[in-house]
């Protein structure tokens, strides 16, 4: 029995709903706050055409028996502040469970790394779901080691850990008002004092 191809394409507006189902369960287990069906599905088009237009990302969709069922975000962005080479991050792989092990997500990656190519990108990082056992293994087994640890969390979440009032040195461009004002008032008193010096010596 002959498998069915799977055919890698940019998405498009008419994408979004099957892309609302694929990232549903990643949305719930980021804690991400639930919008209507309506709400959701503007901001899939908008986003959806963001990307499009942006010549640094690209949206992917892996297209099987006629129907999507993967995607990932492509994004070309330098490794490091301090250097100028550059990579491709794939991030948001998904694969529709009952169409897992057809390689669907093989020809994601395959998308990234002819992208890659084509832009004479020297790596490409991929972001696997930590919930994910199945597709960090899957990242493994193409070669992609480990480098770093991704965790999120709401600002709420946060800011309930940090202190209500940042340190000083984190309060970028605030002026210290209560310095400022004590040597105002040194300079005020030293003025005075010559004042008095003065009437004294006449």
């Amino acid at each position: 029995m002959s498998r069915c191809p799977v055919i890698v394409r940019e998405a498009t507006l008419d994408d979004v709903p099957a892309l609302l189902e694929l990232w549903s369960d990643l949305a719930r287990r980021s804690h991400c706050e639930r919008r209507s069906e309506h709400g959701a599905e503007s901001d899939g088009v908008a986003a959806v055409a963001r990307i499009a237009a942006d010549p640094e990302q690209r949206l992917v969709v892996a297209i099987l028996e006629g129907r999507v069922v993967g995607a990932a975000h492509l994004m070309r962005a330098p490794i490091s502040p301090l250097t100028s080479d550059v990579a491709v991050y794939v991030s948001n792989l998904q694969v529709l469970d009952r169409f897992r092990r057809r390689g669907a997500g093989r020809a994601l990656v395959e998308a990234a790394l002819r992208w890659a190519e084509e832009k004479d990108t020297t790596h490409v990082l991929a972001a696997a779901s930590a919930f994910s056992r199945d597709a960090n293994r899957f990242m493994a087994r193409l070669g992609l080691s480990q480098l770093a640890v991704v965790r999120g969390a709401t600002v709420t979440a946060l800011r309930a850990k940090l202190p209500v009032e940042p340190p000083a040195a984190a309060r970028l461009g605030v002026r210290d008002t209560h310095s400022v004002g004590h040597i105002l008032a040194q300079r005020r008193s030293e003025r005075r004092a010559q004042r008095r010096a003065r009437t004294g010596v006449e």
